[in-house]
């Protein structure tokens, strides 16, 4: 019997393509008559995604796996655009993806093409979907609500003609529950260098695509989905998640972490990570190392140099940590504290030990913090991240307002040691009601997950709809 075969366009990007490679896997668990071919786009420079992807591929093998050749890299004028950059990058690679399932699925005659399911900003692929006659997915792998501002991009767009200006009034967007003020909207909507552009295209075309899925459950964003949902337009909601980013790989380092806080006391222990990306100039690093020897808590922080503004250049890493903290501060904190580069996230934060994240308010972050019951701290860094932190405060009430409009792109302007401090307080205050709602978003993501759950039974929706299509 032919299986139903769905092909899987991930972004070229760590969390975009654990997520849908994770989606895939429960695919496969539900239903057998369904297959699934992953076309893998490559970064324009060598990087750990490579070895990652490798590791994947050897892990899934019931996935088919695909590396698709390399086209050119961008050109340098649409380097200070990252958006703009990664979805010219991604459309150079349409007659590749094109090429690839005519030669390896559409000739296998043990499968049946049943569609695409695309990344985000992969929605220039939703052309060779249709000159293939299926229908195309799209795999949204931020919240609800951010898909419900993307949506809303075209209608603005329709009236106003332009990109945001930071002086804006605050914004009526139906996906969140508060007005949104213009300080806290992702960086590239102010982008008139192609950020904006790209966008505005992603938002437009998802209404095109025969359905939405959402690494996001109904319980955790119910006024956002019923947003989406009334949008009589728009094709059908699929909320899946949470969808997590279990670690294939283990550090060096991992042991040495997780021995550290086996030796600390429940819930004690301050975790600082702000996701592969996120990182700080020393300035602002000495500010968050002087926040933390005021607290006095104990203390996990993972130190990254931030992301390159030019998305063709690879990131560095800091090698010695001496170097650019604070002189002294390893031996006033040694026995409080541990500053490590990579850190585990998902296993650090399901240790017992940690009671407080200090988090970049990247989705796959906040769905492992809540999923874990750790309330977070926000300081979004870069993307949607700052969108989302204020829905996680403002909407939601699931995490404490360190920031909400700190970007990369501005360095210079500093969290001063004060403010970072008083949020660690609030943050670890055990009397602190957002604790208790986080322990219980924790345990509704499971049940959501569970046979009967909210997600479960979404995802038998869309395989029903998928299968049904093809008959």
């Amino acid at each position: 019997m032919k299986t139903e075969e769905l092909v899987f366009v991930p972004a070229p990007g760590r969390g975009h393509m654990v997520s849908m490679i994770e989606f895939a896997k429960r695919l496969l668990e539900r239903d057998e008559r369904i297959s699934i071919t992953v076309l893998v786009i490559r970064l324009p420079t060598p990087s750990k995604l490579e070895s990652y992807v490798e590791e994947l591929a050897a892990a899934n093998s019931n996935i088919r796996f695909i590396d698709l050749p390399s086209v050119d890299r961008p050109s340098p004028e649409l380097s200070s655009s990252i958006e703009k950059s990664a979805s010219v990058y991604i459309e150079k690679h349409k007659p590749l993806v094109q090429d690839a399932i005519i030669n390896h699925v559409l000739s296998d005659p043990s499968t049946h093409l049943a569609g695409l399911v695309i990344d985000l900003f992969c929605t220039s692929m939703i052309d060779i979907a249709n000159e293939l006659g299926v229908p195309s997915y799209v795999f949204f792998t931020s919240s609800a609500a951010f898909l419900g501002l993307m949506l809303y991009l075209p209608v603005r767009h329709s009236l106003k003609g332009t990109e945001f200006s930071i002086s804006d009034p605050d914004s009526i967007i139906p996906a969140y529950t508060h007005p949104v003020p213009s300080r806290v909207l992702p960086s590239f909507l102010f982008d008139e260098t192609g950020g904006y552009e790209s966008m505005l295209y992603h938002g437009t075309r998802f209404r095109e695509a025969k359905g939405l899925i959402i690494n996001t459950f109904a319980e955790l964003e119910p006024h956002a989905i019923k947003s989406l949902e009334s949008d009589k337009e728009l094709a059908p909601i699929y909320t899946i998640g949470p969808v997590l980013n279990f670690e294939l790989d283990k550090n060096p380092d991992f042991e040495k972490i997780i021995k550290w806080l086996d030796d600390q006391p429940s819930s004690s222990v301050l975790f600082l990570c702000f996701g592969s990306l996120g990182g700080f100039e020393p300035p602002q690093l000495a500010e968050m190392a002087a926040a933390l020897e005021r607290s006095g808590y104990r203390f996990l922080w993972s130190v990254r140099a931030p992301m390159p503004r030019d998305f063709r250049t690879r990131q560095i890493e800091y090698t010695n940590f001496s170097e650019i903290l604070p002189e002294g501060f390893f031996e006033r904190t040694k026995d409080k504290g541990l500053v490590c580069g990579w850190a585990p996230q998902l296993d650090v934060l399901a240790h017992e030990a940690v009671g407080g994240f200090v988090s970049h308010c990247g989705w796959n972050s906040i769905l492992e913090s809540l999923w874990n019951g750790v309330p977070i701290a926000t300081w979004p860094v870069y993307a949607e991240q700052q969108s989302s932190a204020f829905q996680l405060v403002k909407d939601l009430e699931f995490a404490v307002e360190l920031t909400l409009d700190y970007r990369f792109k501005n360095p210079d302007k500093l969290v001063p040691a004060k403010e970072i401090e008083k949020a660690m307080r609030c943050l670890m205050d055990s009397e602190n009601p957002v604790r208790r709602r986080v322990k219980d978003i924790g345990k509704r993501a499971r049940e959501a997950l569970m046979d009967g759950g909210s997600s479960f039974i979404s995802l038998g929706r869309f395989i029903e709809d998928l299968l049904a299509i093809q008959k």
